[in-house]
């Protein structure tokens, strides 16, 4: 016959529907080795006119009552071997709350009426989103081989079939419909990474980030609606490219562009980044527009009538992504991408993080006719927001700005500002350093604990201050945190059948463009000028 144990104070039951999930039919207790409370004796006095299924029942009960008294309880009511604090409980039912309420007032959270009463105070609905989008864009440099030892210098490190799995972040919700690539040009020549031997998989190509769509569990009972994700990846080096940038503007019509106004103009560097293709390479042969538009015109044809759920259309991008998740958002647009053939209008939202000024006066005037939404996220000491336009921008004087529109250096930023300052937070070191105040994993950092202007500092979601010095040296010394410490295992090399070691094959089929690609530019006119 079997021991109720009394190791740790836990009783282990062995029954049918117990919490092993072993099938027993009987249970038997030495009553002797273990301290029962009164309770516990006052019940066992009535065990003897039950049979042994009911004393298996009040054991059951009176030891997941004692759990609860001890802050315990299993996570999944009686499957599994994982206890969670009281801590995790929390944490746990305000998630379900809070994608509950995501559910129902996803269009606010969207900026439906440009964020009002939710930035300051801080809704943490909004929080947990920005912290979610801006963790996708974290994700663009996280898969990102910047390594010139590498062959494979300036691609992803995973397929996309399994790139939020390769990453940890397997409750994304998430598939990676298409990989977005570019080629480089003249005016953003450190932008991109290079492999510095001679055979390597492209000459003139860069992984950008990607294109996601959220799968049907997450859209019907955490987004509220289906979501179209566009991920782009910021720079990886030291910044040069803000002296790389030729600051003038030029009308966005010039690289055949759709847009009514000539007046509309960006800085030509994204611009050219942008449209920019090399027909002799076979990941950038298509221009990083023609593959955005393709693909969202795609994902719209097959979720944008569904009955059963909404649909939105989410970019976001760090730093020089974020100038481009701009662009890509007001092309979209422009091209009428986001209604439906029903004419059902989808919402489209830029999130950025720590994004440069793109445009002119005008060509916010024309996101906001356009209906685009925009929310930009700063650190206060980070010079990247403050460039292009650091002396004609939108916090001059309308008047001036009318007499000056007409330069090609007066720029504009678009939407509503987050404005964080990082030396509000306990956890990173006060100094003003241009890697450390631009890092994408301090802002989200910065995120999770500002509650609003004049607010104290404090971390809503436990959310792991160490991913801070992922790549940087930005936390306290006293957290001992140390510098720089994500490193990817053996630099790439793995060992093939016969033992040696090797760079293992990385590029597939599947990380190409679509075979439909053709189609969608002929239905869109993009296989020739407009």
């Amino acid at each position: 016959m079997a021991t109720v144990p009394s190791h740790n104070n836990l009783l282990t039951i062995n029954h049918k529907n117990s919490i092993t999930g072993h099938h027993s039919s009987s249970v038997n207790t030495k009553f002797s080795e273990i301290n029962f409370p009164a309770k516990f004796q006052v019940a066992t006095r009535a065990l003897s006119r039950t049979d042994e299924s009911s004393l298996s029942a009040v054991i059951s009960r009176l030891e997941r009552e004692r759990r609860e008294r001890q802050g315990l309880i299993d996570e999944a009511e009686g499957v599994g071997e994982r206890w969670l604090t009281a801590e995790d409980i929390r944490r746990r039912d305000k998630k379900t709350e809070e994608e509950r309420r995501l559910r129902d007032t996803w269009r606010k959270i969207q900026g439906e009426d440009d964020w009002a009463g939710l930035i300051d105070p801080m809704d943490p609905i909004l929080r947990s989103e920005l912290i979610r989008y801006g963790e996708m864009a974290q994700a663009c440099y996280d898969a990102f081989d910047f390594d010139p030892a590498s062959k494979y210098c300036g691609t992803s490190r995973f397929s996309r079939l399994d790139f939020f799995d390769s990453l940890g972040m397997i409750d994304s919700g998430y598939e990676v419909a298409r990989y977005l690539y570019a080629t480089s040009n003249i005016n953003l020549p450190n932008f991109f990474s290079k492999s510095r031997w001679s055979k390597v998989w492209s000459k003139n190509a860069n992984w950008m980030g990607y294109v996601a769509v959220s799968d049907d569990e997450t859209s019907r009972n955490r987004l509220g609606r289906r979501d179209i994700a566009i991920a782009w990846r910021g720079t990886v080096t030291k910044l040069e490219w803000i002296a790389d940038l030729k600051d003038y503007l030029k009308p966005v019509s010039g690289n055949n562009i759709r847009c009514p106004d000539p007046a509309v103009k960006v800085e030509s560097g994204f611009l050219d980044l942008y449209t920019d293709k090399d027909t002799t390479c076979k990941f950038a042969k298509f221009s990083a527009r023609e593959q955005i538009l393709t693909e969202v015109k795609r994902l719209v044809e097959i979720y944008g009538d569904d009955d059963d759920s909404d649909l939105s259309i989410t970019v976001t991008g760090h730093s020089l992504g974020g100038a481009l998740a701009m662009l890509s958002a007001y092309d979209i647009a422009e091209m009428g991408l986001n209604r439906s053939k029903n004419g059902k209008v989808i919402p489209v939202t830029v999130l950025t993080y720590g994004g440069p000024r793109v445009g002119n006066v005008r060509f916010k005037d024309r996101m906001e006719e356009l209906g685009v939404k925009v929310l930009r996220v700063v650190n206060v000491h980070d010079v990247v927001p403050k460039s292009p336009g650091l002396f004609l921008n939108e916090s001059r004087p309308h008047a001036l700005m009318k007499i000056a529109e007409g330069l090609p250096w007066c720029y504009s930023h678009v939407g509503e500002e987050l404005a964080l300052d990082h030396q509000n937070s306990p956890f990173l070191k006060p100094s003003v350093d241009l890697s450390t105040s631009h890092n994408l994993e301090a802002m989200l950092h910065l995120l999770d604990g500002y509650h609003g202007k004049g607010e104290r500092f404090v971390l809503s979601s436990g959310r792991d201050h160490a991913l801070v010095n992922k790549a940087s040296d930005f936390l306290k010394e006293h957290l001992q945190i140390p510098p720089f410490w994500r490193q990817d295992a053996n630099k790439g090399m793995v060992r093939n059948s016969e033992g040696r070691w090797i760079q293992a094959e990385r590029l597939r089929s599947e990380d190409h463009h679509s075979p439909d690609i053709h189609h969608h530019l002929s239905q869109l006119r993009l296989d020739h000028p407009l």
